[in-house]
């Protein structure tokens, strides 16, 4: 059984579950990892949510407001070893669910080409691919998507 969390950056499960996915993302980014990284400091996210199975940290996402209208996902994350079991859909849900209770209408989010696990959950879970925005417009190994709330 997954269970829930709603938190903020400031909790320590959050914050260890973001060091093992800067490290996936370092391999995976390579060279273009810096770049990357600029964009996903977490020392001010106010949304966060951990995912649980058996009190243990199992997968974390985040959001934060990207205008009036739209809110941007961050920070997904499930460990290896938990991949497939439904933890990444429980998070990005409640990220959904709480992006609508703080009355956005629509989630928008950047992953890599080299990140074909995220690619297929957020085609699963009803986004659509969409021009590149703000920091990613012009960059080749981006992929954006949005989904209205």
């Amino acid at each position: 059984m997954i269970t829930l969390k709603r938190t903020t950056s400031q909790d320590i499960d959050f914050q260890n579950l973001v060091r093992e996915l800067d490290k996936d993302l370092a391999i995976r980014d390579g060279d273009e990892h810096d770049f990357f990284h600029q964009f996903n400091k977490i020392d001010m996210l106010r949304h966060v949510v951990v995912a649980y199975k058996k009190d243990a940290p199992v997968g974390c996402g985040a959001i934060k407001p990207y205008d009036n209208v739209a809110i941007e996902v961050k920070r997904m994350f499930v460990p290896l070893e938990h991949r497939g079991s439904g933890v990444a859909v429980a998070v990005l849900h409640e990220l959904e669910h709480w992006a609508k209770e703080l009355g956005f209408g629509k989630c928008i989010l950047e992953t890599g080409i080299k990140m074909p696990e995220a690619i297929g959950l957020y085609k699963k879970s009803g986004y659509s691919q969409t021009d590149n925005y703000g920091q990613y417009a012009g960059v080749a190994s981006s992929v954006c998507f949005e989904k209205s709330l």
